[in-house]
């Protein structure tokens, strides 16, 4: 066929995750479809559903890019020696930076309905962001500290701050005078953790 003499790449299923990265960037996730995938990667209408088995399969392995990509974000530029309070607002500014980035990503990532909840890669990579958010909560000096499951109040409410934050700026609700003008830093509290 004359459409597969255009795919070139050395592996074709990075190639199709390359692709629908793109084609979400620039159409939303309502742009994303197989057959469209299929068109833009120069290969049959079958390739991305032999790699993947269904539009859902496709849209898990996208968000378990996605959530590599996350994880890299939020670690990004920290120094060995960061304290925890460096890595935790490294880690905010990383979120927010990459939710408004790639919003069409970020959306998928989060959205049960659209993929495979329950695949390993997908968890693997999702659980690899939370132990970020994990890090900077541990030790956290607050009214909840001494309750039980205190660690686990304490990530929830970090991972719970920095996705609402970004959620509504990347929604258009921060798009009014004074709201746009301040980032997730500008609202974290001074929390205090325990040396």
């Amino acid at each position: 066929m004359a459409k597969e003499k255009k795919y070139h790449h050395g592996n074709l299923k990075e190639a199709l995750i390359e692709n629908g990265l793109a084609i979400l960037e620039e159409t939303g996730i309502e742009g994303l479809s197989l057959r469209t995938l299929a068109e833009r990667t120069g290969v049959s209408h079958t390739a991305p559903k032999n790699h993947f088995g269904n539009i859902a399969g496709l849209h898990t392995a996208i968000a378990t890019v996605g959530y590599k990509r996350l994880a890299a974000a939020m670690t990004e530029n920290v120094a060995e020696d960061a304290t925890q309070s460096d890595r935790r607002n490294a880690a905010f500014e990383g979120y927010v930076r990459f939710a408004k980035a790639q919003p069409g990503l970020f959306e998928l990532m989060f959205s049960k309905r659209r993929t495979n909840s329950d695949d390993p890669d997908l968890l693997s990579a999702a659980r690899t962001c939370f132990d970020v958010l994990r890090d900077g909560a541990e030790g956290l000096v607050w009214d909840k500290a001494e309750t039980v499951n205190a660690e686990l109040r304490a990530q929830m409410m970090y991972w719970s701050l920095v996705h609402g934050f970004a959620q509504l700026h990347i929604s258009g609700h921060f798009q009014k005078e004074g709201f746009n003008a301040l980032d997730i830093l500008d609202i974290v509290p001074a929390f205090q953790h325990k040396a």
